[in-house]
């Protein structure tokens, strides 16, 4: 019988990832323009954010639109806590936040499922919005936060978009291994088998309260961790930037990339965050061509574009694209 998810060896790993990281850093070196740096920022800061939703949602099954929420709890914490506070401290602890909010926001998760979770995500979303517009006094409201700086080790500061390109990149690869890790441990096994059948999971002898709720606290941290790598991008935020549309823009990177696939979301925010960028010579024909890009690939793709990467392999090799995970 044909394995249809041959294991990948450790070498084959090895090399694997140490091609991630130069692919991740190669902006520095292929790059000149602020503009394509600050670009090749984004789409890192996108694959962290949208990763963490797979795990929620991919992995675990359980719809949010929650990611927005998070994102600007993590830019916020991050720009709040100031230049006085390291970012080596302020980056850990933006993640640590949001996993304590993804905590709580977890339980709903315990009872609901489906649309009625996704309208508890949403909502959440939406207090988030509420509370950064009003909250003037520490969020500074519809005007937001000014003159967020860049990180600096001593006497050596990522002002540059090439020097900053850095620690986004290295924060991306060490957060992707560690998900990566995750999802191939038991933890991994837990969440697919929740999201497959909950009532054979539990059976098994999987705690459903508790991988529900890790999964919920991982993503949501992913999402800290983004929102606090975005503020220094930007230089200023402000509660639009985290408003509920930016929910469903990371559903669909995960969506479009590859639901439950580890590289799904990755390629899903490379095409998200650079396809309007090329499609903005058609000037005003551009959200309707990007929204038509996005359907056609959902309708044609149903289990994403990474199974156009599954297929082309397939034709150079004539052997099935072994999976990340297992």
């Amino acid at each position: 019988m044909r394995e249809t998810n041959p294991k990948i060896g450790p070498w084959t790993l090895l090399i694997g990832w140490a091609l991630a990281l130069l692919i991740l850093l190669s902006p520095i070196v292929v790059f000149r323009s602020q503009y394509l740096l600050y670009l090749s920022s984004l789409t890192c800061i996108y694959m962290i954010v949208a990763s963490g939703l797979n795990i929620i949602l991919g992995y675990a099954g359980q719809i949010s639109l929650a990611q927005a929420g998070f994102l600007g709890i993590g830019a916020y914490t991050y720009a709040l806590l100031g230049p006085s506070v390291p970012f080596w401290v302020a980056l850990p602890l933006a993640g640590l936040v949001c996993f304590v909010i993804g905590l709580g926001l977890g339980f709903p998760s315990l009872r609901v499922k489906t649309h009625f979770l996704a309208m508890v995500t949403l909502g959440f979303t939406v207090i988030v919005y509420l509370i950064l517009v009003n909250e003037e006094k520490w969020t500074g409201g519809p005007f937001g936060v000014f003159n967020i700086v860049r990180p600096r080790i001593g006497t050596l500061a990522f002002a540059s978009p090439s020097r900053y390109h850095i620690i986004v990149a290295l924060v991306t690869f060490f957060l992707l291994l560690l998900a990566f890790w995750a999802l191939n441990s038991q933890w991994g096994r837990a969440f697919k088998a929740i999201r497959e059948n909950e009532g054979r999971a539990e059976m098994l002898g999987v705690n459903l309260r508790n991988y529900k709720l890790m999964a919920f606290a991982i993503g949501s941290a992913f999402a800290g961790v983004g929102g606090a790598l975005i503020a220094p991008l930007f230089g200023y935020i402000d509660p639009t930037m985290f408003a509920l549309g930016f929910s469903f823009q990371f559903l669909l990177m995960v969506v479009v990339g590859g639901t439950g696939r580890f590289e799904g979301p990755l390629l899903g925010a490379m095409i998200v965050a650079l396809l309007p960028e090329f499609l903005r010579i058609t000037e005003k024909f551009f959200p309707v061509i990007f929204a038509l890009a996005a359907v056609l690939i959902m309708v044609f793709m149903p289990k994403g574009s990474v199974s156009a990467v599954d297929w082309v392999y397939k034709r150079l090799t004539g052997k099935e694209e072994p999976h990340l995970t297992k």
